[in-house]
């Protein structure tokens, strides 16, 4: 398991990055919630309120930043995230 420190903007995020074998599961924790990979379960994240931006086809930490939201938990759309928008748009919403 990996853990970084992320500075975007003046903002600090956490990123872990969990090898599975064949691939990395992707996380990067804001204060009220967290963007994840597609291996991130949205139905879970709706049953317990979580706050919670999906994006897909990520490698890197960086690789999330710039990919595109595909879903989005309903409690991420109340604090402003929508499907379409870059990862690095969708944190700060993410942050409080």
């Amino acid at each position: 398991m990996l853990e970084k420190e992320l500075k975007i903007s003046s903002s600090t995020y956490q990123g872990i990055s969990i090898p599975t074998g064949k691939a990395n599961l992707l996380m990067i924790k804001a204060e009220q919630g967290f963007l994840g990979c597609g291996y991130f379960n949205l139905d879970v994240a709706e049953r317990i309120g979580e706050a919670v931006a999906l994006v897909t086809g990520v490698k890197t930490f960086d690789d999330m930043l710039e990919a595109e939201v595909f879903a989005s938990s309903t409690e991420s759309e109340k604090r402003g995230v929508k499907i379409g928008m870059k990862g690095r748009e969708a944190l700060p919403l993410l942050n409080g």
